[in-house]
């Protein structure tokens, strides 16, 4: 994969392309990291045959949460639900500038997400009908109200294939809000797999912090197979 880097109103933005033409673009929202680590995590695994678009740089709390929330955590800054500004910033500016360097025409667009990405992951497949596939690890869906939301309203389009995935650790918290987290995804997995999506669902060993880019790399393969 040839790695380029790019920036669109002050956000960096890397796109590792595949040798192939017509290959299938991943987005990802990553914390600070420009995905290099993931690379050789794709590598020992089997990389797919995949344009992989990775947007870092980002006000986490704020880019990618659906609607304003208070700090619940000490030193945590708020949640201001910009994920609708966000996601339309990616699909007007970003994706298209990808594609322009990219080899040919991806047939197929997919999005993947670690923790607030992967909330803003399933949340963009309510708000856009562009991603096919969508693959969503270790997801903040303790979010307040987030599990009800997804649970009461319709995707924009039925997804080819939708991975998640959790750490079996990570609902063992005393805090109210974050240990709602393993409930919550597995609310939302069987309420997908009634709708007749095909879903996938793994636990993982481990909190939240545990084999990040291996967890990311995993739901990407396996949301490409």
């Amino acid at each position: 994969m040839m790695k380029e880097s790019f920036e669109v109103s002050g956000k960096t933005i890397t796109l590792y392309k595949a040798e192939q033409t017509n290959q299938p673009l991943v987005v990802i929202n990553m914390f600070e990291s420009d995905g290099s680590t993931l690379i050789p995590e794709l590598q020992k695994i089997g990389t797919p045959h995949i344009n992989l678009l990775v947007i870092s740089n980002l006000n986490w709390n704020s880019d990618l949460s659906p609607w304003e929330i208070p700090s619940f955590l000490k030193q945590e800054p708020p949640f201001t639900g910009e994920a609708d500004t966000h996601l339309q910033w990616l699909l007007n500016e970003v994706i298209p500038k990808a594609k322009e360097r990219i080899e040919g025409t991806p047939e197929k667009t997919y999005i993947a997400g670690y923790s607030m990405a992967g909330l803003f992951a399933l949340y963009a497949l309510y708000q856009c009908d562009v991603f096919d596939r969508a693959a969503c690890m270790s997801s903040s869906f303790w979010y307040p109200k987030f599990k009800e939301y997804a649970l009461s309203n319709k995707l924009k389009r039925t997804p080819e294939k939708m991975y998640f995935s959790l750490g079996d650790k990570e609902a063992k918290t005393k805090h109210p809000i974050l240990k709602t987290v393993q409930e919550n995804t597995e609310a939302i997995v069987e309420h997908f797999k009634q709708s007749g999506v095909d879903v996938t669902f793994e636990m993982n060993e481990g909190n939240h912090f545990k084999d990040v880019d291996w967890r990311i790399v995993r739901g990407i393969v396996e949301m490409c197979k």
